[in-house]
């Protein structure tokens, strides 16, 4: 595994009419955003086309927090992967709407030819969903799948309950 820099957490600019203070006492760590991204069961993938046409569609996916990557696998002709293949510039979302995370970053398609490689993809993948019995059970359907690796370059996070979302608005950069 890769090892991973901390993101420089931050308050979103622009926001104090909505009560998000300047300072940074409160914003919300690292390991708080990455705990929701690995327990939600539905992502929002939002995706554009070369031509800048947006498209939203929820999947599953995992967060590796290892890695800080997220992972996700579709049928190769399918618009999102098309539109990453063209657009690399993506976001990911938990599927909670009140405690949020939303990730901007930058997908790359990873080869499902490299058995090793898709299978440690697959592991925490087949961990979260028991739809999937086995990494080797499915291997031989996502090996004839797309599947892509996202790399956040910055995210947000909210708590989106009238006492907590000023306070709580954190904005993380990574370094590079």
């Amino acid at each position: 595994m890769a090892s991973v820099t901390e993101p420089m957490a931050s308050r979103p600019q622009n926001m104090a009419n909505y009560g998000v203070p300047d300072d940074h006492d409160g914003v919300l760590p690292w390991s708080w955003a990455q705990d929701r991204l690995v327990s939600s069961r539905n992502y929002w993938l939002v995706t554009a086309s070369g031509t800048g046409r947006p498209h939203s569609m929820p999947v599953w996916g995992a967060w590796i927090p290892d890695e800080d990557v997220f992972f996700v696998s579709c049928d190769g002709s399918a618009r999102k992967a098309r539109n990453m293949r063209e657009n690399p510039a993506v976001v990911v979302t938990a599927d909670d709407t009140v405690e949020v995370v939303s990730v901007e970053g930058v997908a790359s398609e990873i080869d499902v030819d490299d058995v090793a490689a898709l299978r440690t993809y697959l592991e925490p993948l087949v961990a979260k969903y028991d739809e999937f019995p086995s990494v080797d059970e499915v291997l031989e359907f996502f090996s004839s799948n797309a599947a892509f690796l996202i790399r956040p370059d910055r995210a947000f996070a909210i708590i989106e309950r009238p006492a907590e979302f000023g306070p709580s608005a954190t904005k993380w950069v990574w370094p590079g």
